[in-house]
């Protein structure tokens, strides 16, 4: 019950973020910095939203090489990869494939 009080009063305020990104850590990567992607006021204000999976290769030393959309609207998609492009993740021994989900939510 708490939860649902809180979710509603940063609501009110307007303080609940319209796009959310999700890393499903494959190899345990941990992200150190992220970028929020822009959401299209056109798609935004007609109440076209949904989710975007992107497959980002990230070099050894953390940087992110590409990105390949899995699945989402075009749009949408097209600006979360543009995001995701300057992420920066931990280093690690070897290059890894790290998948990434954001939920973009018009309300």
């Amino acid at each position: 019950m708490a939860s649902l009080a809180l979710l509603v009063f940063g609501l009110a305020l307007g303080s609940v973020p319209a796009v959310r990104a999700q890393s499903e850590e494959h190899s345990g990567r941990k992200v150190i910095r992220t970028q929020k992607p822009d959401y299209p006021v056109v798609l935004k204000s007609k109440g076209i939203g949904g989710r975007v999976r992107l497959n980002a290769t990230v070099l050894a030393n953390g940087t992110v090489a590409h990105v390949a959309i899995l699945g989402g609207n075009p749009i949408l998609a097209e600006s979360a990869a543009n995001a995701v492009m300057n992420w920066k993740y931990a280093p690690a021994a070897s290059a890894s494939n790290e998948i990434v989900t954001f939920n973009f939510n018009s309300h």
